[in-house]
């Protein structure tokens, strides 16, 4: 059983992940909160962002603070769903040999998985992938392979369009969060990125970050501690069922956006597994906040994430999605009676 004071031992620790993170990335203090909760609620996350804003430094200087095992892939058309698994080839004796591939290679030291530009491979490899992110376990070679200390983090390329495969609705809801990682505006991180040399050596700026901070094999057993330490009282509860009414019956709630026909706009509102998400999250944002029950602000501060990728419109919307969820969300939040 683990003791309240582990708990802010942990506490204590995942904050200083964020701070470590920090000495590498600036200008991205929302997103690295928010892939700290996805880590302490087991989450996979599903980014989006313009070229260059530096997704993988993110990611890379999280692995370091956190410990384990970094691995990226790069998405292509030609990609199949063996290539996650094992490569062959043939060796300086001619004889052909076979490796363990990105997935496997690393066994059960894996954490972070980083599949880039996930929408240019193929739906063959997205399923796969899907199976690895909600089993952590993918059978090969006769066998079982597990890896579940793993946190699967995928890029879309929002930019090209052709040669791409975009995810199907049903696979966004396995990803806990999607973030938009966006060109920072602030003026002062601007010029510093373009003209302090110290952020042009990512892998100095990556060194800087402490390493193993966090004892990562415990990280699951400790995430599990956390959901059962936060409580939600009977008021929370109606007002994150409300929230999932909301999301399904928008007009109910006199939820109103421009333009748009509410009464045909929703297609399928948030899954169960989405809202269980939604939950976990909030928890774990209660608990770096030093509390051991949610507030509504727990559940606002991680449903822009959470909620705008698991609500489906139909096809006469879809084409307007960026906008539109967008939209819908803060209306969801300003329309919904928050408890007092």
């Amino acid at each position: 059983m683990i003791r309240e004071e582990h708990l802010q031992d942990w506490r204590e620790a995942a904050l200083r992940v964020e701070t470590e993170v920090r000495k590498a990335v600036i200008g991205q203090d929302t997103v690295v909160r928010l892939i700290n909760v996805a880590l302490f609620a087991r989450g996979h996350v599903l980014l989006e962002g313009d070229v260059g804003v530096g997704k993988t430094t993110v990611l890379r200087a999280f692995a370091r603070a956190i410990g384990g095992d970094f691995e990226r892939v790069e998405g292509t058309v030609d990609l199949m769903p063996n290539d996650l698994v094992y490569h062959t080839y043939v060796d300086a004796d001619g004889k052909p040999r076979i490796e363990p591939g990105p997935l496997l290679r690393h066994g059960e030291r894996l954490t972070t998985f980083f599949f880039n530009e996930i929408n240019r491979a193929r739906p063959q490899v997205q399923s796969l992938l899907l199976r690895a992110m909600a089993e952590r376990t993918v059978s090969a070679f006769n066998r079982e392979y597990s890896f579940p200390h793993m946190t699967v983090f995928a890029d879309r390329n929002k930019v090209e369009k052709e040669e791409t495969f975009e995810l199907a609705s049903a696979a966004r809801d396995r990803f806990m969060f999607e973030l938009r990682m966006e060109t920072p505006r602030d003026k002062a991180v601007r010029r510093a990125l373009v003209f302090d040399t110290a952020f042009h050596d990512v892998d100095a700026l990556i060194d800087q970050v402490a390493p193993g901070i966090l004892d990562w094999q415990s990280l699951n057993s400790m995430a599990a501690a956390i959901q059962r330490s936060v409580s939600a009282s009977e008021a929370l509860e109606r007002y994150v069922m409300d929230l999932w009414d909301a999301s399904q019956n928008p007009a109910a709630f006199d939820v109103r956006i421009d333009g748009v026909d509410m009464k045909k706009l929703i297609l399928a509102g948030a899954s169960p597994r989405g809202m269980s998400a939604l939950l976990r999250a909030a928890r774990v944002v209660a608990w770096m906040d030093g509390r051991t029950h949610l507030v509504p602000d727990d559940v606002q501060a991680i449903l822009p994430s959470t909620l705008g990728h698991r609500v489906f419109f139909t096809p006469v919307y879809e084409m307007r999605r960026a906008q539109i969820a967008d939209a819908l969300v803060a209306q969801i939040i300003e329309k919904v009676a928050t408890p007092r």
